[in-house]
């Protein structure tokens, strides 16, 4: 979907906004073994001070998804236990998240799922994307990685995991999967431990 001038700007002005109450989520990130400094590099933010229309994610942590163009999109998530984990805004159509690491990569790229797996890889000095739930993978996102020496597909340790990754692996030649235990995910891995829990497995 092509954005007008002013929804672009109505996104940056968002997140622009909600950027200055990151400071609320501090406990969250830590859970997830993260920094404010982590936060602000993919410029996550805190609806504290709702926008119009923005009322129903109050509380909620803002993940916008940048291109070279700006912001094209913005998901919020639960921060408190709640029985809807994502929200996004009304009409939006999925993307694929942190695209921009795809201009900054070298030879290879991590492929996960989820935003905060994606940020906790970036962290751990393996440049990725993140695709927001494995059933919204398109196939035009394999043209994004297929000039890529090697694309490591980081598998939930669940049976959509494994599936999304064998899937994707018939699309790509250069994918390598690598396979998080059961039940554990990216970040969960990271956090017990740490980088070279991650690294290791690419053989970093």
């Amino acid at each position: 979907m092509r954005h007008t001038q002013s929804q672009k700007k109505s996104l940056e002005l968002a997140v622009s906004h909600y950027q200055t109450f990151l400071p609320q989520a501090e406990d969250y990130l830590q859970s997830r073994g993260l920094t404010l400094q982590d936060g602000a590099t993919h410029r996550l933010g805190v609806v504290d001070e709702p926008l119009p229309g923005h009322e129903t994610y109050k509380g909620r942590l803002v993940i916008p998804y940048i291109t070279k163009t700006g912001v094209v999109d913005i998901r919020f998530r639960a921060i408190q236990e709640s029985d809807v984990k994502y929200l996004g805004l009304p009409g939006a159509k999925t993307h694929l998240y942190n695209v921009l690491s795809t201009f900054s990569a070298g030879d290879f790229i991590g492929v996960c799922e989820g935003e905060i797996d994606t940020v906790t890889l970036n962290k751990c000095g393996v440049p990725a994307v993140g695709v927001p739930g494995v059933n919204n993978w398109k196939k035009h996102y394999t043209r994004i990685l297929q000039d890529f020496e090697t694309v490591y597909v980081f598998a939930d340790g669940d049976q959509p995991g494994v599936d999304f990754a064998k899937n994707l692996a018939r699309e790509l030649a250069t994918v390598t999967v690598i396979q998080m235990p059961d039940g554990e995910d990216v970040n969960s891995v990271y956090c017990k431990g740490g980088p070279n829990a991650i690294r290791q497995r690419i053989g970093l």
